[in-house]
């Protein structure tokens, strides 16, 4: 009897039919519908706009922060009152009338008139010029001096490096206060310059450490590499590439710095070892109210408040300019 032939498939093979899953409660599945725009306008990235650079980023950190706009308006507005203290107060700073000792406010005088009978007002203005420029100047000094040193010291190293190194902690371990008191107390000139120069004599070392640590860190980038591989000096690849990419640090210093030499000349103004008497200044302001600070405390509060308040714009400033420079600030 022939046998019957086996037909092979699905139709064998497949086994009784399973009924569909019914899925419990909580267990549907949800498809979100397809999108319409595909992928590919997910992920378009615009070629023709130019990559932002360093800088450029910089600045958009900074201009998000409200702490940025309130201290570049008190910066601007001080530097205004230093450059044209005449254009806030027409009153002489120095023209005082003991007859007025100690009177309170009154029209065209704000804040009274000290012990002299000088209007408080007009000297606070025009006290802004000299401790303003004392700090610029000792600010421009510092970061010329400490960024030579720290960026030779840095870049070319060995022996230049140990001799210069050496150089800056001796001056370090020189308190910048008490070094600057020593000399000024036998100095006999005694004008904005001659303290800006005594002062960025013993206040260049913290900006040469950290000059000398930024360059020793760019200095092995590959860019420096490929220059040299060109052909290009050592000087010039300090001065066109090291340097500038190591100006970040340099520039949060400088701005933090400038404040703290305002008040190293209000300092030495109120000892009397400063500036002269002559030249009007916060410092030599705060030194002659102190007498009255229990009968007339209003009088020391003026200069005092101003100068308060112009350190505190510069020190704001620079806690933006540290935050915006560094990269690993922007990404926290």
């Amino acid at each position: 009897m022939p046998e019957t032939p086996h037909t092979a498939g699905p139709a064998a093979t497949a086994g009784p039919a399973r009924a569909p899953r019914t899925p419990r409660p909580g267990q549907e599945h949800v498809a979100r519908a397809a999108d319409g725009g595909g992928l590919g306008a997910v992920d378009a990235v615009s070629t023709t706009d130019a990559p932002a650079g360093f800088w450029r980023e910089a600045w958009r950190g900074m201009r998000r922060r409200p702490l940025f706009w309130v201290s570049g308006a008190i910066i601007v507005l001080v530097l205004l009152v230093a450059a044209l203290p005449d254009l806030f107060s027409a009153t002489d700073p120095r023209s005082c009338v003991l007859a007025n000792a100690l009177d309170g406010p009154t029209g065209g005088h704000p804040f009274g008139f000290d012990r002299q009978g000088c209007d408080i007002f007009s000297r606070t203005m025009h006290g802004a010029r000299a401790s303003v420029t004392v700090g610029v100047l000792t600010t421009a000094l510092v970061v010329v001096v400490g960024t030579l040193v720290g960026a030779l010291a840095g870049y070319f190293g060995g022996w230049a490096d140990t001799i210069l190194s050496r150089v800056t902690d001796i001056f370090f371990a020189i308190p910048l206060v008490l070094a600057a008191i020593v000399i000024m107390s036998i100095s006999r000139d005694r004008t904005a310059l001659t303290v800006a120069l005594v002062l960025a004599s013993f206040g260049w070392t913290n900006i040469a450490r950290i000059t000398r640590g930024t360059v020793m860190s760019v200095k092995t980038n590959e860019f420096v590499t490929a220059a040299r591989s060109l052909g290009m000096g050592r000087t010039a690849i300090l001065f066109r590439h090291v340097l500038p990419n190591a100006a970040a640090p340099i520039i949060v210093y400088a701005t933090v710095a400038l404040g703290t030499f305002i008040v190293a000349e209000a300092t030495l103004s109120f000892l009397g070892i400063g500036l002269p008497p002559s030249t009007v200044s916060w410092g030599g302001d705060i030194s002659q109210a102190q007498g009255a600070i229990r009968t007339n405390p209003e009088i020391l509060f003026y200069p005092a408040g101003a100068l308060a308040l112009t350190v505190l714009g510069f020190i704001m400033m620079g806690d933006v300019v540290r935050d915006a420079l560094d990269p690993k600030a922007r990404t926290r």
